[in-house]
This record gives structure tokens, C-alpha cells and sequence, in this order.
């Protein structure tokens, strides 16, 4: 299956179906009166999160989408029937653009999450509406409102706990074939990823999602080399794991030049919690990897783990501190959540009349 994780797609909801001019004509009712019934109400646009998604390829050759309209009004005060909706359906962690790219106007966190983006117009009004006192046989009816429509842009943006970042050839996608059961395309030059791939990893009894993206160059803020538009797969991890290939002359400098991509990116890149590790050390003697640790830890002002993705030396070691680092980001989510729930219960009034009955 082809990966897509950005297009840009028409909607229009279904307009409502118009009332009806209608009159009785019945036998021995001398008068039969207005019976014209109300147009239906156009369909919906509505957008669904689903499970087993990871694609936005549906939408590579059908951009536009438009729901049914509403039936007509009919005699003997008969309604027309309400217009289906359309419903998409996409992956979690998609998110819809106004056509600016910059107004999110949904965006898709949990598997059946449902959100009626453009609402179908209201049916006409019949004839038996304007019935009044005065006027007891109206010839007129409502034609029905029009739909909305609009273009949009969805986004994908891939969910999981953990982002690889580094050069190319830098051994993420040997490091997520080794811990998991992804099968990303290896090899010995650079840009063998293309797009991002995922996998589940198990630390002991617990698992979690590493995405592997594109690897970065410098200047790739700019559109060098595949630029940095898949960095989007990885605002919504807890942790990111940067490697350093061990093998490359200046591991300062590769470490430095991820780290300004992240900074010119923005989105809170910058400021996740980072995990660094030298990777590829079974190439390395003793002496160079001692060497090459420590410029790397001068540079990082943070400790600095090793591993070898292709002989698995070390690599639990990582697994389980990228599994600390998760469960300290999940609980602290939790405790935001919380204080979130109470500050939306309280009231700073209940205090003041608490107060005020302890002073009668």
C-alpha cells in the first residue's frame, strides 16, 4: 500500500429538498385545504477516525465528496426523505486544515472519534406551513437551504510514543527492524527511508510505538534533501531517540545539525524529552568509541547511551530507558488532564459563599 500523508480534497454537504404546493382533493370533504409536506434535510459531511488505517491513499484519486440532498415534500402532508451523509473515514491522527494549511478545524485522536464537519441544509417549508387564519389556501413553498462547502487539507500525523531522529544512514531503520517486527527498507546509502514506518516495541511486559521518518540533513527546514515535512509524524511522540551514526568523523556536528532542524521546525521538537544514543559501536574500538562519547556528551550536556542496532548489543538498555521516559510523560499528561477536569469544576464563588457562612 502506497503512504500519502497530506491532500487536499472538496466537500459540499447536501442541500435540502424543497416543499411541496399541494391541496386535499377528497370525497364529501367539502374543504380540503393545504397538504403540501416539507422538503427533507440535506446530508452531512461527517469525518470518522478508524482502526487499520495509516494512509491517506483513499483520497490520492477521488478528491471531491459531495453527501445526498433531501428529498422533496409530497401531497397528504408527506415529508421528504432526509439526504444519507457522507462520512469519511481516516486514520487516527489526522488532522483538517482550512484551506490556509494553518486553521485546524478537527483533528482525529481516537478510533471511532466522529465530527460533523459541514452540516446539509434545512428543507423547504410546504404549503400547509403558511396556513393561517387569514390565509387558508397558500400557494407558496420554501425551496430548501443550500449545503456548505469548502475545501480542505488532510494531514496526517502518525501516533506513537517514540521518534527515531538523526542523519541519514544514521541506523534508525536497522535499530526499528531489530527491536520490532516493522520490515523498513535497508541499506547502505542514504535515503533509504522514504516514508515513515512504524513498529511496536516490548520492553518486558510493556509495549509502546517507535516511527521511524525520513532522515535529515542540513538545511532541510529549507527543502533540502526530502525536507522537513515528516517531522509531523513525530509532535505527537513522548520521547524522541536521536542516534548518531558511530562511524562518521564529527559526531558533534551531526548531533548539532539535528538539533537546529528541530529548532527551525518548531512544534515543541525542540523541547521533547531526547534520549541520545551512539549507534553502530561494533565498529568501533574501545579507544574510539570512549573518544567519540565523550565529544558527544559535550555537545548533548546530557548523558549518552550505545548501542548497535545490528548485533543488538545494548539495545534493552535503550528499550527500557525509552520506556522510563514514557511512563514519566504519561503520568505527567495525566496530572495536566486532572488539574484540567478541576479547574473546569471550580468555581471561585463557591469559596466567596463558603466564606460568607462562616462569618453569620
Amino acid at each position: 500500500m502506497k503512504f500519502l500523508d497530506q491532500c487536499k480534497i472538496y466537500l459540499k454537504s447536501g442541500d435540502g429538498g424543497p416543499g411541496c404546493v399541494g391541496f386535499r382533493r377528497e370525497k364529501f370533504i367539502e374543504f380540503g385545504g393545504p397538504d403540501g409536506g416539507n422538503g427533507g434535510r440535506g446530508g452531512d459531511i461527517v469525518i470518522e477516525a478508524v482502526d487499520g488505517l495509516n494512509t491517506l491513499i483513499d483520497y490520492r484519486y477521488k478528491q471531491h465528496f459531495k453527501a445526498q440532498r433531501g428529498g422533496h415534500g409530497m401531497g397528504r402532508d408527506r415529508s421528504g426523505a432526509a439526504g444519507e451523509p457522507m462520512v469519511l473515514k481516516v486514520p487516527v491522527g489526522t488532522q483538517v486544515l482550512d484551506e490556509d494549511q494553518e486553521t485546524v478545524l478537527a483533528d482525529m485522536m481516537e478510533v471511532g472519534q466522529r465530527i460533523v464537519l459541514l452540516k446539509g441544509g434545512d428543507g423547504g417549508f410546504g404549503n400547509a406551513h403558511f396556513k393561517t387564519s387569514t390565509n387558508r389556501a397558500p400557494t407558496k413553498a420554501g425551496p430548501g437551504w443550500p449545503g456548505e462547502e469548502r475545501w480542505v487539507w488532510l494531514r496526517l500525523k502518525l501516533i506513537a510514543d517514540v521518534g527515531l531522529v538523526g542523519l541519514p544512514n544514521a541506523g534508525k531503520s536497522t535499530f526499528l527492524a531489530a527491536v520490532s517486527r516493522a520490515r523498513p527498507k535497508i541499506a547502505d546509502y542514504p535515503f533509504t527511508t522514504l516514508v515513515p514506518n512504524l513498529g511496536v516495541v516490548r520492553a518486558g511486559e510493556e509495549e509502546f510505538v517507535v516511527a521511524d521518518i525520513p532522515g535529515l540533513i542540513e538545511g532541510a527546514h529549507e527543502g533540502h534533501g526530502l525536507g522537513d515535512r515528516f517531522l509531523g509524524h513525530v509532535e505527537r511522540t513522548r520521547v524522541l531517540l536521536h542516534l548518531v551514526d558511530g562511524t562518521q568523523e564529527d559526531v558533534q556536528k551531526a548531533y548539532r545539525t539535528i538539533r537546529r532542524e528541530l529548532r527551525a521546525y518548531g512544534g515543541g521538537l525542540a523541547e521533547k524529552p531526547e534520549i541520545v544514543a551512539l549507534n553502530k559501536v561494533d565498529a568501533l574500538t574501545e579507544e574510539e568509541l570512549a573518544e567519540k562519547k565523550l565529544k558527544l556528551r559535550r555537545s548533548a550536556k546530557k548523558p549518552v547511551m550505545v548501542l548497535s542496532g545490528a548485533t543488538g548489543e545494548h539495545v534493552p538498555d535503550v528499550l527500557y530507558a525509552l520506556l522510563e521516559q514514557i511512563k514519566a510523560a504519561r503520568l505527567m499528561d495525566g496530572e495536566e488532564a486532572r488539574s484540567k477536569a478541576y479547574k473546569a469544576r471550580y468555581n471561585p464563588l463557591d469559596d466567596i459563599s463558603q466564606a460568607d457562612k462562616g462569618t453569620r
